[in-house]
């Protein structure tokens, strides 16, 4: 009489994931002007001395078609990338780019001074500083020596 044991590795969900992937290598979806993946636009933020500096790669955005805000701690950039003229979408073969309208949001690590923001746009590339107030700087506390205790 045979003997079957359970292995003590088996993983149901695993088994499951390996079939799913399997599955859905077989299925081919094609969503032409769709967003799929990363939120458009793709930004990077960093720091420079005491202000943000955000950058939004925006190609084939028009200036008259963007909108910048600061609301309540917020960065929205807002706009449309109208599709290419002369082409309809029974055309396309493939269509990665998105277009349309679009909106983003960010919210901002600390404080920033509103009448000194600014932002420009060249090249497709849209750059927004954002200065610091200047409660949310950090500080230097001097240290003095004190009275020893008692």
């Amino acid at each position: 009489m045979p003997i079957y044991r359970l292995r003590r590795d088996w993983d149901p969900l695993r088994d499951l994931e390996r079939e799913v992937d399997q599955l859905l290598r077989t299925v081919s979806v094609s969503m032409a002007g769709g967003r799929v993946g990363r939120p458009f636009p793709p930004v990077n933020v960093y720091e420079d001395g005491d202000a943000f500096v955000i950058t939004a790669e925006l190609p084939g955005v028009a200036l008259a078609d963007l909108d910048v805000s600061v609301i309540d701690g917020t960065l929205t950039l807002a706009g449309k990338r109208d599709a290419p003229e002369g082409v309809e979408d029974a055309r396309y073969l493939r269509a990665e780019r998105y277009r349309g309208s679009w909106k983003r949001s960010l919210p901002l690590p600390e404080r920033v001074v509103a009448d000194e923001m600014s932002a420009s746009f060249s090249h497709g590339v849209l750059k927004i500083r954002l200065p610091r107030a200047p409660e949310a700087r950090p500080r230097q506390i001097r240290v003095t020596p004190g009275e020893e205790p008692s």
